[in-house]
């Protein structure tokens, strides 16, 4: 056991005395100690719960023959953190958990380990530690909140900002406003919508890191408990046949991630978390790859907020693993990638039902017959692009249209409540890249108020940083190279022509390579937006978001 290192010998009676002061028994000290990383907080709905499911872990892993020891993670809520600073450390936090759980891991030389994360970045950053510490590993999340109910219809956390936007734009009243305060978000766990959190949490599915039912069953549901407390018996069952986590978290897992997310219609910030999941393992994840997984890959899921079902609603259609047996027909998977199940995708797949039609769409009807995702690349982005293609509108699948130019996401979303912006423009807000935010920030509210004034099918947003999960339309992020290391969209004058070609994957300004030459060589950087503390030196390490925003050594 790994833990021996700790715990056995002369040389480690100081250490068995503090042990001691934990109340170990000589039984325990004995048994593999599997750690219990816990992102429990009381300031995130979609963790709000996750004590509860640490418990029911801890009691899985007792009754499978182990000791169970929790310890904390971290954790941003995003919609808390959206629109002002605060969205300048919420991507950040990634690494601090992949470093702070890493640290931890070796620090106390645990056996195995049970990752409870929920929200945007601890899926993300618990995946990387993971595959960082390559021990026996289990992931089991806090699970999706349920829909709120509006009017008699489904709603979730977009609406309400959509709703803010609608307010501004004079069609909403106050009490409107209320109203969706007060029932979009009706229960704990992570938005209900295919945002960030729960296309991360499936993807734990899809790469073989958590049990089947981990993306989809509510947060609320006894059902979910009860996978917690499988998720303990799993790990050690793991521990027992010496599987780890890089037997499960392969460059073709990776891949079969991505093709589900293909298909699921996933948050881009997907495009982020991957390729740092990737760079963990030594695979150099460009998102290129995307467009020909994307090309081959049918969308079969239209959930919040490129459609009207739910996270409810996919569980109950049979979840990721039915999605994942409906690609099986078109040989999309490597079905050979092991599994926490302690067998192979194939062989966890093949009972998966597809129990409603219209929440999966069967392989002879798909929303289309491309993946959700796209990388868009040309003159202002030669570096590469991100859309989440199956939430625009087809009259803006190819939009060409003036540039309007904002330095920050503050002057953005005054233009366009202010009335300043009309049909056919492409907003553009620059400097908020990973470096140049820093931190990246998501652009919900700038989307949200594009869509509230009724120009979610005629405006793009065009921006070096990135987007929410909740965020529609022709909503185009992760420019790279990025404004404050001098890329082409610190280039972009207010006017200029924008040419936007999702279909042929491209991302132009109508300008010619001369005067872009010429615009370059007049080009300063900016001062830093943050000097000080972890923001500061995180802006320092960070790579761009092409290559996922990964932190590296200069």
């Amino acid at each position: 056991m790994k833990s021996d290192n700790a715990r056995k010998g002369m040389q480690q009676a100081p250490a068995r005395s503090l042990f001691n002061a934990l109340g170990f028994t000589k039984e325990e000290m004995k048994k593999p100690m599997v750690g219990i990383v816990s992102s429990y907080n009381e300031i995130v709905p979609g963790h709000m719960n996750i004590d509860k499911i640490v418990e029911a872990v801890k009691l899985g892993v007792a009754e499978a023959g182990g000791v169970p020891v929790e310890f904390p993670a971290i954790a941003v809520c995003d919609g808390i953190a959206m629109g002002h600073v605060g969205m300048k450390y919420s991507l950040v936090t990634r690494d601090l958990i992949a470093d702070s759980t890493e640290c931890m891991a070796i620090a106390h030389q645990f056996d195995a380990l049970v990752m409870v994360p929920n929200c945007d970045k601890n899926v993300p950053g618990l995946l990387m530690a993971s595959a960082r510490l390559d021990l026996p590993t289990v992931f089991v999340s806090g699970g999706p909140m349920l829909a709120g109910h509006i009017h008699g219809h489904k709603t979730s956390l977009s609406s309400m900002f959509e709703a803010v936007g609608s307010y501004a734009a004079g069609t909403m009243t106050e009490d409107d406003v209320l109203e969706y305060e007060r029932k979009v978000c009706p229960t704990c766990g992570s938005c209900s919508g295919m945002y960030t959190a729960n296309s991360m949490n499936c993807l734990t599915e899809a790469i073989g890191m958590g049990l089947p039912g981990n993306g989809t069953i509510p947060a609320v549901y006894s059902e979910r408990i009860r996978l917690a407390k499988m998720a303990g018996y799993a790990v050690m069952d793991l521990y027992n046949k010496g599987i780890t986590a890089r037997q499960i978290m392969t460059k073709d897992a990776i891949l079969n991630a991505l093709t589900v997310d293909m298909a699921l219609g996933c948050s881009t910030n997907s495009m982020l978390h991957l390729p740092a999941i990737a760079h963990e393992i030594g695979f150099d994840f460009d998102i290129s790859f995307a467009n020909p997984i994307s090309e081959k890959t049918p969308n079969l899921c239209h959930l919040a907020p490129a459609g009207p079902t739910y996270m409810e609603d996919l569980n109950e259609a049979g979840g990721v693993y039915a999605v994942m047996n409906e690609l099986k027909e078109l040989d999309l998977l490597n079905l050979d990638c092991m599994t926490v199940t302690g067998v192979t995708i194939g062989e966890a797949i093949k009972n998966a039902e597809n129990r409603n039609p219209e929440v999966i769409r069967p392989l002879d009807n798909p929303y289309s017959k491309t993946g959700g995702l796209a990388v868009l690349k040309g003159n202002l982005a030669p570096d590469g692009s991100v859309v989440k293609r199956s939430a625009v509108v087809e009259e803006m699948m190819v939009h060409e249209g003036p540039a309007r130019v904002f330095d920050c996401e503050e002057d953005a979303i005054d233009a366009i409540k202010g009335g300043k912006i009309v049909e056919g423009d492409v907003v553009v807000i620059r400097y908020e890249g990973p470096k140049g935010g820093p931190g990246m920030r998501e652009m919900l509210n700038p989307t949200s108020a594009i869509a509230g004034m009724g120009l979610g099918s005629s405006v793009a947003l065009i921006t070096d940083g990135r987007f929410s999960g909740a965020s529609r339309g022709a909503s185009i992020g992760h420019v790279s190279p990025e404004a404050a290391v001098g890329g082409p969209i610190a280039l972009v004058e207010e006017g200029d022509t924008i040419a936007i070609d999702i279909p042929n994957m491209k991302l132009d300004i109508k300008v010619s390579d001369e005067e872009l030459e010429e615009r370059k060589a007049k080009w300063q950087p900016r001062e830093p937006k943050v000097t000080t503390g972890y923001a500061a030196r995180y802006a320092k390490m960070v790579t761009s978001g092409n290559r996922g925003a990964v932190l590296e050594l200069k």
